[in-house]
């Protein structure tokens, strides 16, 4: 079983690092959306590799989660808050969004933004500028995510920076690459043929199933991919919430019966961000992805930007370590 937490400023410093290791962690996760491998140099030569020698040896997991196909918001000076009721303009002239969506984009479409945190509906639209009205309010930042609900958009398999940091993956360690929005086998094949190319056959893929094609799609996902990563915040988005739990069982049965690994994440332990111990619903959470056969269990916000990342990585792994006893016991 696998434990990976994601790299952050609450995780950043060596002993933390260290910290993490002797509570199980396995290896970590570094988000591409937010920063790229140079950016990270120091903090993986002083902190990380050091910290993971020294618990793992040379067993330690370094997981590159590239920008790929991903629709997000563009740079914002400071964060924005939004008020349900209000109206603003995304595309020319105010919020930066990417132009695929400005072009498909109609009036009475909605945009998700944030794992769903953000609801806006389209009022009006033309080539370079939509006017919204906030449905459902918060804080904007940077780079967060965003789903055009009803809309496929076409978007390159790996965009510039994403060749860019994987030129460079074998410098710093990379073992595995996240394969965001994966729709079908010819984006898991580019990747593969692009690592070949570079001298980088043996890194996993791990593709994340977090749109509706991917999910029409999971057979040949499968056969073309080494695993495969349960997304829950942005599969959150593409469907009704309400039917993720029936959609995480399903794709895990699937995984099962071709034993293909397969990766959980996204808040297992979100209440930890803020609080030092999680909720009962958590922990309940990553006991039942454990009985439905995951690999790997991922956290993100809760290491990354969390006030208690050490002490999430303990809930996480003792929680997993439970309900790992009980398929033992069955067994």
């Amino acid at each position: 079983m696998e434990f990976y937490a994601t790299l952050g400023d609450a995780c950043a410093k060596r002993k933390t690092l260290e910290q993490l290791f002797q509570a199980g962690m396995t290896g970590v996760r570094v988000n591409l959306s937010h920063t790229s491998l140079p950016l990270c140099a120091s903090l993986l030569k002083k902190s990380y590799w050091p910290a993971a020698r020294k618990a793992k040896g040379e067993g330690a997991h370094l997981i590159l989660d590239m920008q790929g196909p991903e629709l997000r918001v563009g740079e914002l000076p400071q964060p924005i808050s939004l008020k349900e009721g209000d109206e603003i303009l995304l595309g020319d002239g105010g919020i930066p969004i990417p132009r695929a969506v400005l072009e498909m984009a109609r009036p009475g479409q909605e945009i998700l933004i944030d794992d769903s945190a953000l609801l806006l509906e389209v009022r009006r639209s033309d080539p370079s500028v939509l006017l919204c009205r906030v449905a459902r309010g918060g804080a904007l930042r940077s780079k967060k995510g965003l789903t055009l609900l009803g809309a496929q958009v076409d978007t390159p398999t790996l965009t510039r920076s994403d060749r860019e940091n994987l030129a460079r993956a074998g410098e710093f360690g990379v073992t595995h690459i996240l394969q965001p929005f994966v729709r079908d086998r010819r984006d898991v094949e580019t990747l593969r043929q692009t690592l070949a190319g570079l001298g980088l056959p043996g890194v996993q893929i791990m593709a994340k199933i977090e749109n509706q094609q991917g999910v029409d799609h999971l057979d040949e996902i499968m056969e073309a991919a080494d695993q495969v990563c349960i997304a829950r915040g942005d599969l959150g988005s593409a469907i009704p919430l309400w039917k993720l739990p029936r959609l995480q069982k399903e794709i895990a049965r699937r995984c099962r019966e071709r034993t293909k690994p397969f990766c959980l994440v996204t808040q297992l332990l979100w209440s930890m961000e803020q609080r030092p111990i999680p909720t009962r619903a958590e922990l309940c959470d990553i006991y039942n992805g454990v009985l439905d056969g995951a690999s790997s269990l991922m956290l993100t916000g809760e290491t990354a930007v969390g006030r208690w990342p050490v002490q999430a990585m303990e809930y996480l792994v003792r929680t997993a370590y439970e309900a790992m006893a009980e398929l033992m016991g069955q067994g």
